[in-house]
């Protein structure tokens, strides 16, 4: 989930790792850019064709969907007070990534059911809107068990193209 963001190869960056791992894309707006912005597609090379993400009015919106569909709200915040490898996740969680410069707005902030940081190196302010988030929504995949289902698919779909090339 991306709320507000302002620099389109930052929604080319999530994606494309929403697609090469296999989920859903919410884009909360207003975005600071068009979506036809070429920096985009730059960053999503061919995987932005594997995803239609999910857009959303404004957060407010985003918030009342969220609450109806039972989804839990997972806040990624550089003020988090739990480390993210603690946290314990769910499947049907939401990770939300907030806009580059100002983060989440407070009131999804106060809704999120999870608040969790990345750790960093002393002095270190932030790392990548996107990067934060791949590493949040790995440990989240691993513990839900959905990076070994991945496996189990490409393994299938291996021997299923090897049998077709016999």
């Amino acid at each position: 989930m991306l709320v507000e963001i302002e620099r389109p190869h930052n929604l080319g960056a999530a994606l494309r790792l929403c697609a090469c791992l296999g989920l859903e894309l919410h884009l909360v707006e207003p975005l600071g850019f068009a979506l036809s912005d070429r920096r985009i597609r730059e960053a999503a090379l061919d995987y932005g064709a594997h995803l239609e993400p999910i857009r959303h009015r404004d957060a407010a919106t985003f918030a009342g969907w969220a609450a109806r569909s039972g989804r839990r709200l997972v806040a990624l915040s550089t003020a988090g007070a739990l480390a993210h490898h603690r946290a314990v996740y769910r499947p049907d969680d939401l990770l939300l990534l907030g806009n580059e410069r100002r983060g989440l707005p407070a009131e999804l902030l106060a809704r999120a059911g999870l608040v969790v940081r990345v750790p960093m190196a002393p002095a270190r302010r932030s790392l990548n809107l996107v990067v934060a988030g791949a590493i949040v929504a790995a440990e989240a995949l691993r513990q839900v068990g959905a990076l070994d289902a991945l496996e189990r698919r490409r393994s299938t779909v291996g021997a299923e193209a090897a049998g077709e090339e016999a």
